[in-house]
Parts: C-alpha cells; structure tokens; sequence
C-alpha cells in the first residue's frame, strides 16, 4: 500500500505518524485514539488540503472517555498531550505548505 503524503516533507513534520494512523483508522470508521484526534483537528486539516474522511461526532468527549477506559487517572494529562501534539503537526503543515 502506498503512503499517503500532503507534501514531500511529512515524515518530518511532528505527530504525522499520529495523523496518517487516524486516516486510515477514519477510511475504515475504526475509532480510535488517533481517528479521534483527526477528527478533532479536521476543519483545520482540511484547511490545509489534508483530506479528512467522515470525522466522528463530537470527538473531544468520546476521545477523552477512550483515554479514561485506558489511562484511569492519567487520562487528562494523556488527552493534552496527544491534543498539543496535533497542534504542532498542524502548525508544521502550515509552515511547509
């Protein structure tokens, strides 16, 4: 299977491993830790030409209870990072578009 690329530096941008994980879990309407996260970063992705598949329903809630089933207490500190690092992954894309 080919990877997905927006643009020839990708790899190199931060959380793209998170980003390209999620677009495929989206293609296969997996939900999961990373599909979520797209899902809450779509309007911006696709702001940024990065096509984003039938993001889920309200996706902050649903990926903090994910993180809750699996981190327990840590889930809110998990949750903040994983949302700083589609942060930076979308502020990378929008230096290298």
């Amino acid at each position: 299977m080919e990877k997905r690329r927006w643009w020839s530096s990708a790899d190199d941008l931060p959380g793209s491993e998170i980003i390209e994980k999620g677009i495929a879990d989206l293609d296969r309407g997996l939900e999961s830790i990373e599909s979520l996260l797209v899902s809450i970063g779509a309007p911006r992705l696709a702001g940024l030409g990065i096509r984003v598949p039938s993001p889920f329903p309200s996706p902050e809630h649903r990926l903090y209870g994910l993180l809750v089933s699996e981190n327990g207490d840590a889930a809110h500190s998990r949750y903040n990072a994983l949302v700083s690092r589609l942060a930076s992954f979308e502020r990378a894309a929008e230096c290298a578009s």
